[in-house]
């Protein structure tokens, strides 16, 4: 976790970003972009379709700038267990962020 404040844009880099972001690429969206390549990650938020107002994840003071800056960040070979991802833009948690929403298929072993 941290505050990098990455926005990875709407335009599909390899398999690793999706064209469903929001806004456009900033020098630390390259920066974890290139991250997520080396390890083998996949940013899954960024390959659904969602409404705007579903995909925004942190607002301004004074409501004028909107920014995807959160991500869900999965290892590529499980990148279709992803079923969905969005943001609840109506959740009062008393931030300027928005909470995330991913539903995953889970596979459990008995051991």
């Amino acid at each position: 976790m941290g505050d990098f404040n990455a926005k990875v844009g709407s335009r599909r880099i390899g398999n690793t970003v999706g064209s469903h972001g929001l806004g456009e690429i900033n020098e630390r969206g390259e920066m974890l972009v290139g991250w997520c390549q080396e390890n083998d990650l996949v940013v899954a938020n960024t390959w659904f379709e969602n409404h705007p107002r579903r995909k925004w994840t942190w607002i301004s003071p004074g409501d004028k700038y909107r920014n995807q800056i959160n991500y869900v960040l999965i290892q590529s070979r499980f990148r279709n267990a992803v079923l969905s991802a969005k943001t609840m833009p109506g959740a009062d948690c008393g931030s300027d962020h928005n909470p995330w929403v991913c539903k995953v298929r889970a596979k459990l072993k008995v051991l």
